[in-house]
């Protein structure tokens, strides 16, 4: 049996579900292979362009596959712009991702594949996770996120335009506002309307966000104090283009909540300190803060980052990085493994 784990867009836990429900069926005996036809979250390695989610693969189910394998399409910036300009051939693309599937396939009891980027990714080449799924004979779990009711349209929206394939929808990291009403009208809605919901899984804070360290690490900033610890969880930024008094306002509204400002900023980073929801001072455009407002930032175990960047250039790349969530490893996959085993039903996913 296949199974495909998409979702409406990016950043939903696709790949923490997909591996957890992976090492749930080889708990139940079954031989199990990983692919992700269409690579997305790419990054350099040895020279190469390569999915960061296939390397946890390996590492998670103790795979010998080789990456190429596992990932046959990199659907980087370059591809998407050959394909436009007609350089790609669709049909050879779907014969490639079939001949690596069947490879995998041979030796195992079921296939978990993972899904690229959003439900339509891939479109431009015939070859969206509908259309992997129709190519590879798999039944799909569709990862959403549910917020407020007017979420569900998308949810509805994805349920037509995946007919048959769908199996079932997984409702992930939802708010603790937003739960009980998703439990109690959002649920027997959709499974009025034929759509099948294998669970509603809370919002974990130890999956959301990341680790002030993780962030200095994926932004190559200089942490500037030396004591205050790296180990805060951040969930937003806060821009400080305001004065002093009214970033202090906002500031005292927010958690978790790193401060994105130019290191010159003084009065913003001192009133910064006063706040008792920032974990983190993310400071840009390479300036260096005076000594005295570094030594507050210490005695208030607020750490420091500098970069060169500028605000807007860095604001984007925090935020990326937030919603990509936490480091992806072992541990993660264990978590969401416990939160699918407690919130939703596994043999229901597995046997969809």
């Amino acid at each position: 049996m296949t199974l495909l784990v998409t979702s409406t867009k990016e950043s939903t836990g696709k790949t923490a579900v997909a591996l957890s429900l992976a090492r749930a069926a080889r708990e139940r005996g079954e031989r199990v292979g990983y692919m992700k036809p269409k690579g997305t979250r790419l990054q350099s390695s040895v020279g190469k362009t390569l999915d960061e989610d296939p390397l946890l693969a390996r590492e998670v189910l103790d795979l010998d596959s080789q990456t190429h394998e596992m990932e046959p399409v990199v659907y980087s910036s370059t591809f998407i712009q050959e394909a436009i300009r007609g350089r790609e051939d669709p049909e050879a693309l779907r014969e490639r991702i079939t001949e690596e599937f069947e490879g995998m396939a041979e030796d195992t009891d079921r296939m978990i594949l993972e899904g690229g980027g959003s439900l339509t990714t891939g479109g431009i080449v015939g070859l969206t996770d509908r259309d992997i799924a129709e190519l590879l004979d798999a039944t799909v779990v569709l990862v959403v996120p549910y917020a407020q009711p007017s979420d569900i349209d998308e949810v509805l929206a994805a349920a037509e335009f995946l007919g048959d394939r769908l199996g079932g929808v997984l409702f992930n990291a939802v708010p603790d506002a937003a739960f009980d009403s998703l439990a109690s009208d959002v649920v027997p809605f959709l499974e009025g309307r034929g759509v099948r919901v294998f669970g509603t899984v809370p919002r974990d804070r130890d999956l959301a966000g990341v680790t002030v360290a993780e962030l200095a690490t994926e932004l190559g900033a200089d942490v500037l104090t030396s004591e205050a610890p790296t180990d805060g969880l951040l969930e937003r930024f806060v821009v400080g283009a305001m004065t002093a008094g009214e970033a202090l306002g906002q500031l005292r509204r927010v958690r978790d909540a790193a401060l994105i400002t130019g290191g010159d900023r003084t009065d913003v980073v001192t009133a910064a300190l006063e706040a008792s929801g920032v974990e983190c001072l993310l400071l840009t455009g390479g300036f260096r803060p005076p000594e005295a407002v570094l030594g507050r930032a210490e005695a208030a175990d607020v750490p420091v980052l500098l970069v060169g960047a500028d605000t807007k250039t860095t604001l984007d790349r925090a935020e990326n990085i937030i919603r990509s969530g936490r480091t992806r490893d072992t541990h993660t996959v264990e978590r969401m493994g416990e939160l699918l085993r407690d919130y939703a039903d596994i043999d229901a996913m597995l046997g969809a």
